[in-house]
């Protein structure tokens, strides 16, 4: 009962929120919880990847925030045909936005462009949810370089949509072209790089610029992110999605805050990391949503089921297991990650002993291996208690932006040698990346930002204090927050046809209204709340045509004419 009235009192919306049996369901990956009402744009005018451009970037944005084909025009592909993504200038992201549209007004008309990929977006189930984003934008950059095979490609993923930034990115690093010479998605020299907001695949001790030359700064960007080298502790959430990226290494910027548990959570956990491991595979919405009923007791039950037969099954294929040093809770944790996959990478099998045929041979083992599950208990869980006792909820997910799961768009830190935010850094680097493929250069690992691109990051983040502090004088009925209003880059037309259609971006006010909360939830948002809606103005261009709907390549006419391409 304790427990759940602890899961009720912080309305813990996490990846391990179901698995109550092991009484820390709710802590490692609760961040993921992170609730947005994203903004689309009512229009019914669609853009085709034919429509080139010098680069564009992939967006994943987090939890609940991903485009509706119900409600966004959607890209199409060379015949017509719905893609999983939208053009930024049809759909708008809080938190990513700032980030992905810094680019558009440095750069040629028509040379960026922004897209955000659809996926579900939530928690029934996380994995689920990670793996159709995965395939999306997978799918989506494939089609671009089909039909604008000059195109280079940025990545860039927050929250839950920074977990397939990571998949995805790691995957395009470590592919090998067919006999044919061809990429499964593209070629990776194509990818110029990488951003990553809340790293839930880091590996302790890794600094924010993985496999670069100078770990502070990625390769072919030389501004410091910060001076010294300052590693964040922990590690992420999610280690079985730990690895390099292979070719794209140099070409990614990891960013964690400290104290964000998605991706700075301590060592020696295991009993929290079973928990998320589990939670990964639950339907928590539902668990959310509905609280223990019998569907989602069974839902619980099934999963918790199949880990223990896994578990067994791992023990019976090794004969020798209760000789060896590996504890109960190892195996656990090995069968609990999603990808697991019963036969798959088999364990040497342990020394033989002399009397393994001796059917009553494992019991003379029995108190050493007793004695290995306490201790492997013991020391594998040193820090759970610490990380219990500190309200990991409001540690990471605190209500009004205070928790460190929103630091992206407020850790600059001018006076310890770290002028920007990391979500402005990003900005300044995508940018550089888009003014090179716009001169069609290749990406010179020792170049140097211009002086007049430093200046306008600084710039930026002059800009964004100036608009959090005005935004902390508006009335409002609500505390403000921290999390600032995005200031960069607002949306633009990126198509390069003769007939595009004008969506003219969203006046940047402090009126922003929160992302809205379920109501069983605390408030987790961080832009500062009023009574007023956004001031988003609809776009002033009349549809004059729609939205495919068939996959006959007749439909094409619903996109604008895309002949041009760079």
């Amino acid at each position: 009962m304790a427990l759940r009235e602890f899961i009720k009192r912080h309305r813990i919306a996490s990846a391990a929120a179901g698995p109550a049996v092991l009484g820390v369901a709710a802590i490692v990956a609760a961040s993921w919880g992170l609730m947005a009402t994203p903004e689309t744009r009512d229009t019914r005018l669609t853009s085709s990847v034919t429509e080139c451009h010098d680069m564009v970037t992939i967006s994943v944005a987090g939890r609940n925030d991903s485009p509706d084909p119900n409600k966004t025009a959607m890209l199409v592909d060379a015949n017509g045909n719905a893609l999983p993504a939208a053009l930024s200038s049809d759909y708008s992201s809080h938190w990513v936005d700032p980030v992905v549209n810094a680019p558009a007004d440095k750069v040629d008309p028509g040379s960026y462009a922004a897209v955000y990929v659809a996926y579900p977006a939530n928690m029934s189930t996380y994995e689920q949810a990670v793996d159709t984003g995965v395939a999306n934008a997978e799918k989506v950059m494939h089609d671009i370089a089909q039909a604008c095979p000059d195109t280079k490609f940025s990545i860039v993923g927050y929250s839950e949509g920074a977990d397939v930034a990571r998949r995805v990115a790691m995957g395009i690093g470590h592919d090998q072209p067919g006999a044919d010479g061809k990429y499964d998605v593209v070629d990776p020299k194509n990818v110029l790089g990488v951003v990553i907001l809340a790293d839930a695949g880091r590996t302790a001790g890794d600094g924010p610029f993985p496999g670069a030359q100078d770990p502070n700064h990625p390769d072919g960007f030389d501004q410091n992110y910060q001076n010294g080298n300052k590693p964040i502790s922990g590690q992420g959430a999610l280690p079985d999605q730990a690895g390099d990226f292979g070719a794209l290494n140099g070409k990614v910027a990891s960013f964690c805050s400290e104290g964000d548990l998605t991706c700075a959570a301590p060592q020696n956990i295991s009993l929290l990391q079973l928990a998320a491991n589990v939670g990964r595979q639950l339907n928590v919405d539902a668990l959310q949503n509905e609280g223990l009923t019998p569907a989602t007791g069974q839902d619980v039950a099934v999963t918790l089921g199949r880990i223990a037969m896994n578990a067994f099954s791992y023990i019976a294929s090794q004969p020798n297991w209760m000789a060896s040093n590996e504890t109960f809770l190892q195996v656990l944790l090995k069968v609990s990650e999603p990808g697991y996959k019963p036969g798959d990478n088999p364990p040497a099998p342990a020394p033989a002993q002399s009397i393994s045929t001796d059917q009553m041979a494992p019991l003379a083992y029995l108190p050493q291996k007793v004695l290995n599950e306490i201790i492997g208990l013991i020391v594998t869980n040193q820090n759970t208690i610490p990380v219990i006792m500190s309200d990991p909820y409001q540690l990471t997910l605190g209500p009004n932006g205070t928790g460190h799961h929103f630091d992206y768009w407020r850790d600059s830190d001018a006076a310890n040698g770290k002028p920007m935010t990391s979500a402005e850094y990003a900005a300044a680097w995508l940018t550089h990346l888009a003014q090179q493929a716009q001169a069609g250069q290749q990406i010179d690992p020792k170049s140097q930002p211009t002086q007049a691109d430093v200046q306008a990051a600084y710039k930026t983040v002059q800009d964004t204090k100036a608009a959090d502090a005005k935004a902390a004088t508006t009335t409002s009925p609500a505390p403000t927050t921290t999390a600032p209003a995005p200031t960069t880059a607002t949306p633009t037309t990126t198509s390069s046809s003769t007939a595009p259609t004008t969506t003219q971006a969203p006046a940047t006010t402090t009126t922003t209204v929160a992302p809205a909360e379920p109501p069983a939830r605390t408030q987790v948002a961080a832009p500062v709340e009023t009574t007023a809606p956004p001031t988003t103005q609809s776009p002033t261009t009349q549809s004059t045509t729609t939205e495919p709907t068939t996959t006959q390549p007749t439909t094409t006419s619903a996109a604008p004419t895309t002949t041009a391409t760079k």
